[in-house]
């Protein structure tokens, strides 16, 4: 069987199930259809990487691109703990927990157009490199490249894809000087960032060239009114604005947001970084829905080749939910409704007259 249709399969498997996903499992599924060893070897093979995921993703993106879309990069962690640590099984700092967690560390670079969100880019930080940490004296591994390196190869492969796109999106990690030369003035497309309350501005050219600078959050911001501000380190002015918002629990939290593209206003700018927020329910679905956390694998090969196999799976979830209307948790509720009514028919059938006394 060939590969593409074996990745078909396993993708469709991945979305299907509701506990482990394993080879064994999804031979006993397909009834000899596939066996264990045909879908073993296929996920020991060569890794798939972001040149295999984009031509998955390639004939779907071309269907809902258009100039108004946003290229969005973030990082999350696939939880693994009781597997064995490896290249990209290993402990990363995941600041949403504020602690170290175990587990597989991705960067995605994902294109929201149109309603819809597609993965065309990813990467998983490998930390290949061994060193003795002189605070600990304990062995820990680290990357040879920074996820900041990986944002900016991210951004450029997808310019170099031709997909439009006008900002380009992230969370507060990515926002450095480096990445806002990157996008600005070697890609020529414009972007939306956060920035920490510390960080450091001029309110003038003069300032500038005086090195005269400010963190942001001693200024005194009238919120959703834009200033034009220029950032230490980045060499061309940047519109700042001040979100101020009401959490959940009733506090209140201040965004201060940046700006490349300096047409705009302070609506404009919050409207279009309220887009970044489709990459939450992107890794949220991949995890839950397209089954990333819920293979036994092992080694670097296998592991990674299931992670592609489950991007593959949201791809397929994200273009029924374009189809059916219903979100990816409403159309994994509707197999998981299918899958207890076929097994309540068939234990009906074992025994009817006994299950009716």
């Amino acid at each position: 069987m060939k590969s593409g249709k074996l990745l078909d399969l396993y993708s469709d498997y991945l979305i299907s199930a509701f506990g482990q996903t394993t080879a064994t499992g999804l031979a006993t599924l397909l009834n000899g259809e596939v066996s264990h060893d045909q879908m073993q070897r296929s996920l020991a093979g060569a890794e798939q990487d972001s040149a295999d995921l984009w031509r998955v993703a390639k004939p779907h993106v071309r269907k809902i691109e258009s100039a108004e879309g946003v290229m969005i990069v973030d990082d999350s962690i696939a939880e693994k703990p009781y597997t064995d640590e490896n290249d990209i099984i290993c402990w990363h700092y995941d600041h949403s927990k504020q602690r170290n967690i175990k587990g597989i560390n991705f960067v995605t670079s994902l294109y929201h157009s149109q309603g819809v969100s597609l993965p065309v880019g990813f990467e998983l930080v490998r930390k290949t490199e061994l060193y003795v940490d002189p605070k600990s004296g304990k062995e820990k591994r680290r990357s040879n490249r920074t996820k900041n390196e990986i944002y900016r190869d991210l951004m450029a492969q997808a310019v170099k894809n031709q997909i439009p796109f006008k900002y380009a999106l992230n969370d507060i990690w990515f926002a450095s000087a480096e990445n806002m030369n990157f996008v600005k003035i070697t890609l020529k497309k414009e972007f939306v960032m956060p920035l920490k309350g510390n960080r450091k501005v001029s309110l003038s050219v003069d300032a500038k060239q005086a090195g005269r600078y400010q963190s942001v959050d001693t200024l005194d911001l009238e919120p959703l009114k834009p200033i034009e501000v220029y950032l230490e380190g980045v060499e061309f002015p940047l519109l700042l604005v001040k979100q101020v918002f009401t959490n959940e629990d009733g506090s209140t939290g201040i965004l201060y947001l940046v700006t490349s593209d300096t047409t705009l206003d302070g609506n404009g700018i919050t409207a279009i970084y309220q887009k970044r927020w489709n990459v939450e329910p992107y890794h949220k679905s991949l995890k839950q829905n397209a089954s990333l956390e819920k293979s036994p694998t092992q080694t670097v090969a296998t592991q990674t080749n299931h992670f592609f196999a489950a991007l593959c799976g949201y791809i397929k979830l994200e273009l029924l939910k374009s189809d059916t209307k219903l979100n990816h948790f409403a159309l994994k509720s509707k197999l998981y409704l299918r899958a207890i009514q076929s097994a309540y028919a068939a234990l009906r059938e074992l025994n009817p007259a006994h299950l009716a006394a």
